[in-house]
Parts: structure tokens; sequence; C-alpha cells
């Protein structure tokens, strides 16, 4: 993998577990010579991952729209800062930019990606692998629930697997690495929907 895009928060929790584990990312990614793309921010986990990216030597590129570069909120010495119009711009870069994605804790903004992430990998906008580091037990609730719509119906079998989840970075990493893309819903058979 030559890019992986982390989706995190901009928040910091007062637990530094979390501020920690994205440092370790970002400098895990950098010293394996993984670039990465993230949001462009330079709060909370955000900034704490693409800090230690930079620091360790890392390429770091952000993505981050105009309204909050104009709040104040951008990283200013990134590798690349790249300014668009809207989130749904934001999320296209991070596709056409990274060879998959690694998910951190963070809030709605988070979750809106990971959930963009799954829906285009099922419908094939993209075959990337999807990663879910599981920090202290933070998406455990999600997890069971990514379960749940595969038992109930709404996540087929053939698809359930598209969320890769590890407790560690270095077990991630190593499934991204393997991984193999899902059949998308536009090359299924009709039996298979």
């Amino acid at each position: 993998m030559k890019r992986i895009a982390v989706y995190c928060g901009s928040a910091s929790p007062a637990d530094p577990v979390y501020i920690e584990a994205a440092r370790h990312v970002g400098r895990t990614l950098a010293e394996r010579g993984i670039g990465l793309v993230y949001g462009g921010g330079r709060l909370g986990l955000m900034g704490a991952v693409a800090d230690a990216a930079l620091e360790a030597g890392g390429e770091v590129i952000g993505i981050i729209p105009e309204a909050l570069v104009n709040a104040e909120v951008a990283h200013r010495g990134l590798t690349t800062l790249e300014v668009v119009q809207t989130m749904h711009e934001r999320k296209a870069r991070f596709v056409d930019l990274a060879d998959g994605f690694v998910n951190l804790p963070g809030g709605t903004g988070t979750m809106d990606e990971l959930w963009e992430a799954l829906s285009w990998a099922q419908l094939g906008y993209h075959s990337d692998p999807i990663g879910l580091l599981n920090i202290a037990g933070y998406y455990d609730k999600l997890v069971e629930f990514w379960e749940h719509m595969g038992r109930v119906g709404f996540v087929r079998p053939q698809h359930q697997g598209l969320l890769i989840v590890d407790t560690t970075l270095e077990g991630l990493l190593d499934k991204l690495a393997s991984a193999q893309p899902a059949v998308p819903i536009i090359h299924m058979k009709r039996e298979d929907l």
C-alpha cells in the first residue's frame, strides 16, 4: 500500500489512550513508507496522527473543506493541504488518493466517512480494504451492529468481510494487505441480490 486514508475525530478525549493510538498510527505508517491521507485538521486525533507521521518523516496529505480552513482548524505544516468545497469532494479525494482506509475513534463525521467507504465498496466505486482499529473497545458496539446487520440480511454475506477489524495496528495492517475485494452489487448475479 502506498497511502492509507485515516478517518478519525478532531476531538481530544479525556482518556489519553486515543491520542497515543493516533500518534502510533501516524508514526507507524511513516516508518513503513506508507503515506497518510486524512482530513487536514490540526486538532484532536487528526492533529496527533498527522504530527506523528510528519515527525517520523512521512508524507501527509490533508483534504479539508474551505469552511473548515476558514474556521482556522487546518493544519498548515503538512506535505500537501488540498482545499475542497464540500465534504463529498473531500471523501471522493480520499478514495482517489488512498489504497485503503483505517478508522480510528471519532464522532459523527468519522462514522459518516466509514459508512460511505463501506457503501461505496459494496457498490463497486472502489475496491480498497476498510479497516477499523478498535482501540480500548471503542467500536465494540459498532462491530456488533455490523454483524447484526448481516444476520438480519441488510449486509449481504459477500460483503460482511468488507469491515476488517483488529485491536492492534500491526494486525490490522497485515489484514488490510492481504484483503481480497468483495464482489460489488453491480457485478452480482440476480439470484445473489
